[in-house]
């Protein structure tokens, strides 16, 4: 148990740690209220982004299936084999201290290639575009998916921080000052009559 010291440093020492605390809350809650729009607003941009993902999925087995009927399968498969591979870079940027990932296709070795439209069939150009904006919209997707765990967790965080300091700390200092407030009261009072008695004694000594 802590042993608390009955001084009025300690109880003006107590008070300076309360507000403090408190102006730490109002910033953990400022910063947990903007990640939390952060998040609702990644999560309204991935629901939409699905929706037209399911509508560009269509397009691509539909592409596939017209590349295939007038250029050939054997076609297809060679102009895959012919493409580069396809890689991303992972840069960040920060919102509220907090680091989101940011997912970056390389440019220079995209899968659509400046000579694609003279080299490639139409067909299988127009497949390949498709296949392209789907993988695309696949990476950002789990882009800002994992942008949105990353908050989730940090919202988690602050939660626990925030009531830790609201519910915990502050009423604990809260009651320390109430108990050295008392304490301070009690020994001023003790003071007093201690005076009035010896001041007692003093006269009746005087009058004898």
């Amino acid at each position: 148990m802590e042993t608390i010291r009955v001084t009025r440093r300690e109880l003006i020492a107590t008070k300076k740690r309360i507000k403090t605390a408190d102006r730490g809350l109002q910033l953990l809650k400022m910063k947990r209220s903007s990640l939390i729009l952060e998040f609702f607003e990644l999560a309204k941009q991935v629901r939409d982004m699905k929706t037209d993902l399911k509508g560009l999925q269509s397009k691509c087995r539909e592409s596939i299936e017209i590349a295939d009927a007038l250029s050939g399968r054997i076609t297809i498969e060679r102009v895959a084999q012919e493409q580069s591979e396809k890689m991303a870079s992972l840069k960040a940027r920060n919102v509220m201290g907090l680091v989101i990932p940011n997912i970056n296709i390389n440019e220079n070795i995209d899968i659509l290639s400046k000579n694609d439209s003279i080299t490639v069939p139409t067909p299988v150009y127009d497949a390949k575009n498709l296949y392209s904006q789907f993988l695309s919209m696949l990476i950002e997707i789990a882009e800002k998916e994992t942008a949105m765990r990353k908050l989730l967790n940090e919202v988690y965080k602050l939660n626990r921080r925030t009531n830790s300091i609201e519910n915990v700390i502050i009423p604990r200092w809260g009651m320390k000052i109430k108990y050295i407030k008392q304490s301070l009261d009690d020994m001023e009072r003790d003071r007093l009559v201690s005076i009035k008695f010896i001041k007692k004694l003093h006269t009746q000594h005087g009058t004898n």
